[in-house]
């Protein structure tokens, strides 16, 4: 009974024959669906979208994607009135990717527009541009690449490291083109947008919305017509390799004049167009495409539903920087940095009245006279511990002598301590010049002399050429004729009464700071404070800006600096 039971059980040989089939269709389904997810994301279930956050929270140190935001949303922009024509989710904070170089390219457009670069000027890759991950142009340290081919390798190849080389040369180093990216964002408009670097490769503090790539897109080519058509460039060629344009409605829909797509793990598939079509304009943007196909497919279709709804006259006024947001913006900077160089300033004050006390110590240590004891009155415990010890019985290596290089503080001037061997250098310390004639000085080659050795200094020339290595000016030159004399800012990173010592602080200052700018002009200056000469080491020809970033940077470097006016 029991057998006949459990034979009644058992599927019959349709049932298998069926059921094997199911299990054969649901696998060859399944392996295709791991080769389509080499290159597309897997489709997520209604619960799994429900409870992605939390998993994020739960994986947070396991899962490569931090802070993803790669929900659906898009807008469709009429430029001509300013009115949304489509809407969905175009608030929500989305990552942006490769689209991050719409707004890298701005702030070159603007350098190209104040005319301090050229679109033949070059631009320098630091070791930092070329370690990017791609997509990249693949360019070594060292080598070099037009703003025009820069702009071009942006726009089709999408690539990373010629992003970073703008940001770079522009303002020194990634994180301040960062901030002046954020800041600029905030003064068109994009309230919501922040950015941590020029490329757009992974950060999950870097963040946008759908809204304010719409508003980046109307600005750029409002702003920039003569440039913008660089978005529109099919292709490009260099060093033997052609980059066709990432964006491929190029050519495919009418009237479609770029902008930019981008794409990562995090942000999904993005993209930022611009069409014109019969006196129509709108600006669309789709973000967080499953695939690149689909994300093709809907703007397609946004574009074609919407195109005609629009107006055919301009009403609209243009996108404009907001001044009191620029302002605004400004005056946090400024406070910043006045609050760093406060702080400085207080260090270096401290710092010299320790110095001061210590040096007053060692003079009188130093030129202390022996004291007679009174005979058979032995001296309390109390007294030998304070008594002065005479200069003679103080080793030659542990006397104390004032430093031979006292540094010097002038409006933010950077101190550096002094060691035996600059004392050494110049031939005898202040201290033994001042016992002049008392106790013999040993010189370099082994003799005595009972006064101290005059140096003999060559003067350096203080021109930037000079400090560049590409020549020498006669001795004679002043330091003071050394200031250049275009209107503009300066950075000062340190002050010292030798004047090489300022030259090879300018020297170290440009090489060690990654993407220096290109037209800042180091000088040293002559200055007299009472009997002291010092030297101030500075770099002119700077943007307000630009002096900034740089001092962040050097700052950041272990350098002291601070901003003036020329």
């Amino acid at each position: 009974m029991l057998r006949s039971s459990m034979s009644d059980r058992l599927p019959r040989p349709r049932s298998l024959a069926v059921s094997f089939a199911t299990i054969t269709i649901l696998v060859t389904m399944s392996v295709c669906a791991e080769a389509r997810g080499r290159h597309y994301f897997h489709h997520r279930s209604a619960s799994d979208d429900r409870n992605s956050a939390v998993r994020a929270r739960a994986n947070a140190n396991s899962d490569p994607v931090i802070g993803e935001h790669r929900g659906f949303s898009a807008i469709v922009v009429d430029a001509n009135s300013g009115r949304a024509l489509y809407s969905r989710s175009e608030h929500e904070l989305r990552h942006p990717a490769s689209v991050t170089k719409v707004m890298t390219l701005f702030l070159l457009f603007e350098q190209l527009e104040k005319g301090r670069l050229r679109l033949d000027s070059p631009l320098m890759i630091s070791q930092h541009a070329a370690a990017q991950a791609p997509s990249k142009l693949g360019l070594r340290p060292g080598q070099t690449i037009s703003v025009d081919n820069a702009i071009k390798a942006v726009v089709t190849k999408s690539a990373n490291d010629i992003a970073c080389a703008i940001a770079e040369n522009v303002a020194g180093d990634e994180h301040s083109f960062a901030q002046m990216m954020t800041r600029k964002a905030h003064a068109l408009g994009m309230r919501n947008t922040n950015y941590e670097n020029a490329s757009g490769l992974p950060d999950p503090n870097q963040v946008t919305t759908a809204y304010d790539l719409a508003l980046l897109g109307r600005a750029i080519q409002e702003r920039f017509p003569r440039y913008y058509r660089y978005f529109s460039t099919p292709s490009f060629a260099y060093n033997g390799a052609l980059h066709r344009n990432h964006n491929h409605l190029l050519g495919q829909v009418e009237g479609m004049d770029g902008i930019k797509t981008g794409y990562t793990r995090a942000s999904g598939f993005n993209l930022l167009t611009s069409v014109r079509r019969r006196g129509h304009h709108i600006v669309a943007v789709v973000m967080g495409g499953k695939t690149a196909y689909t994300r093709d497919r809907i703007m397609a279709g946004l574009i074609e539903e919407n195109i005609d709804g629009g107006s055919s006259v301009r009403t609209a006024a243009a996108v404009s920087e907001d001044p009191h947001a620029a302002k605004a913006q400004e005056q946090l900077a400024q406070e910043q940095l006045a609050q760093e160089q406060l702080a400085y300033e207080r260090t270096q004050r401290a710092e010299r009245a320790a110095e001061r006390a210590q040096q007053i110590a060692a003079e009188r240590l130093a030129y202390a006279e022996p004291q007679e004891e009174p005979a058979g009155q032995p001296e309390p415990f109390g007294r030998r511990l304070n008594a002065p010890v005479p200069a003679a019985a103080i080793p030659p290596q542990e006397s104390a002598e004032r430093p031979a290089v006292r540094p010097a503080f002038v409006s933010g001037g950077q101190k550096r301590p002094a060691d035996d061997r600059d004392a050494e250098r110049r031939g005898a310390s202040p201290s033994a010049k001042a016992r002049a004639g008392a106790t013999p000085v040993a010189a370099r080659d082994g003799s005595t002399t009972n006064g101290p050795r005059k140096i003999d200094v060559t003067p350096v020339s203080t021109t930037p050429s000079a400090i560049r290595g590409n020549g020498v000016k006669s001795q004679a030159a002043k330091a003071d004729a050394a200031r250049p004399g275009r209107p503009g800012w300066m950075i000062q990173i340190g002050a010292t009464d030798d004047q090489e010592k300022a030259n090879q602080l300018l020297v170290r200052a440009r090489s060690q700071l990654q993407g220096f700018p290109a037209t800042a002009k180091a000088f040293t200056e002559k200055v007299q404070r009472g009997t002291e000469t010092l030297y101030r080491a500075r770099f002119a020809g700077l943007e307000e800006d630009t002096a900034q970033s740089a001092c962040k940077a050097l700052k950041r470097s272990g350098f002291s600096c601070f901003t003036t006016k020329n």
